[in-house]
């Protein structure tokens, strides 16, 4: 599995509908933000775009239209899905060496840990992917979503027990066991272990909330200064793992520390907003953003550790109020000789 700043063929994303986004009052501003991440990503890479029907695509078209954004980089596909998180649902891809060079990890999908049913139409969306791409797939016989995978291409992969050892997925595998499929599957010789997530994440502690792989040996992670907040101990915690940590040539992790926003609350639920579910694209780096102090502090870090890339930040606090951000919008179909 290619490293995500390694060079794109292609971004999917899948059309939200008002009847799977998860809070529905949200759903306009998903879709304003939705706007601006296709636009933004213009000048980047292709946008594929997963889509009910011809129906549909032609609301997007016109949505797309209304909006201003520019569509000469976007195609769409007619693969049905229940939400719009294409991170989790949508296929992990691999790059091989053989004919043909692009495949899918189609692992088993079950809605979070059963959380938000139905996901009938998510679990089907790897495949109906491959198969219009001609790529081979691989079927692990495994629950997994790409938010709770983080690689750094050259084979160590950072995840977390809170979710992969929640007994919500896997009850029959044991640690070992998932070791075993995340190395097989995923062509990783080195997994590094994170403790709990973010409060407010239902994926049960996805590590796109938490850190980042930059480059080979570096990442970002998210801190919070608060010492009275529920993620203030929990994200020591990991950053006390991080530091201790080597990849997989035994060079240490270099760790650079982001900010936390502040507590975002709907409705007294707690939203597990991250300036870490950033998603780097081969020209920009869609930054979710906060209204909020920190923002300028986020921005600021990421310019640093990403000098090659235009860093666009994008008011996201509507997204959040869907429980997910730009990663868990996005997924990179990585780049393979043509």
């Amino acid at each position: 599995m290619p490293a995500e700043w390694e060079p794109h063929d292609a971004t999917w994303v899948s059309w939200p509908h008002l009847e799977g986004t998860r809070l529905p009052e949200a759903h306009e501003g998903v879709m304003d933000v939705l706007a601006h991440l296709i636009d933004a990503l213009a000048d980047s890479e292709p946008v594929c775009i997963n889509v009910l029907d011809a129906d549909e695509e032609n609301e997007a078209r016109a949505f797309l239209l209304k909006k201003s954004v520019r569509t000469e980089h976007v195609r769409f596909f007619h693969i049905p899905t229940n939400e719009p998180w294409c991170r989790d649902h949508g296929p992990v891809f691999l790059v091989r060496d053989k004919a043909p060079q692009l495949a899918v990890v189609n692992w088993d999908y079950n809605g979070w840990g059963w959380k938000y049913p139905p996901f009938d139409l998510d679990e089907e969306v790897p495949t109906e992917i491959a198969n219009h791409l001609g790529a081979h797939v691989f079927e692990p016989g495994m629950v997994l979503e790409g938010g709770s995978i983080e690689v750094n291409g050259k084979g160590t992969l950072i995840t977390t027990r809170s979710c992969l050892l929640n007994p919500n997925r896997n009850p029959d595998l044991t640690k070992q066991e998932i070791e075993q499929k995340l190395s097989d599957y995923l062509g990783v010789t080195k997994i590094l272990w994170l403790g709990d997530g973010i409060a407010g994440d239902e994926a049960d502690g996805h590590v796109d909330d938490l850190t980042r792989f930059v480059d080979h040996r570096t990442v970002v992670t998210v801190i919070e200064e608060n010492e009275e907040d529920p993620n203030y101990e929990p994200l020591q915690a990991n950053l006390a793992l991080l530091r201790a940590m080597t990849v997989e040539d035994g060079a240490p992790l270099d760790v650079h520390l982001l900010p936390m926003p502040r507590k975002i609350a709907h409705d007294d639920r707690r939203i597990p907003a991250s300036y870490a579910n950033f998603y780097i694209a081969n020209k920009v780096v869609l930054l979710p953003t906060f209204g909020d102090p920190c923002d300028a502090w986020a921005i600021s870090v990421l310019q640093a550790v990403f000098k090659d890339r235009k860093i666009v930040p994008i008011d996201c606090r509507q997204l959040t109020h869907g429980l997910g951000a730009f990663h868990c919008l996005t997924q990179q179909q990585p780049q393979v000789k043509h």
